[in-house]
């Protein structure tokens, strides 16, 4: 019974964990809005189960690096807040990570998209 428990608490500290970085990061928020239309133009459009897979990867992806690049970020401040060129490179790495995934993202987005949207107005 103590196990289950504790499996309970740490699923609910993982989910204010989710919730913390979408109320304190405005780029996470800008991500779930990004994948909410995703999701919405996948139905419309009608999109394959691949397709769904691919879609799913892209945005658990985007999603996950843009929580560690928050952490590196929270970690970075609460180590060394005062300004520091080594901090700087470390948090700007991060932030990078998250605009590759994102550039991926848009591609693979407009891989699956844009042949269905020609096609859904006859283009």
């Amino acid at each position: 019974m103590k196990e289950d428990k504790k499996r309970g608490i740490g699923l609910s500290f993982a989910w204010n964990g989710i919730v913390q970085v979408i109320k304190r990061e405005r780029n996470m928020r800008i991500h779930c809005v990004v994948a909410l239309f995703t999701v919405l133009f996948g139905f419309i459009f009608q999109i394959s189960r691949l397709e769904w897979i691919t879609i799913t990867i892209v945005i658990v992806l985007v999603f996950a690096l843009e929580m560690m690049n928050s952490v590196c970020e929270q970690i970075i401040d609460y180590v060394k807040p005062e300004i520091s060129m080594e901090a700087k490179i470390i948090k700007d790495m991060a932030a990078g990570a998250v605009l590759v995934a994102a550039i991926g993202s848009i591609i693979i987005g407009s891989l699956i998209f844009i042949p269905k949207m020609f096609a859904f107005f006859g283009i």
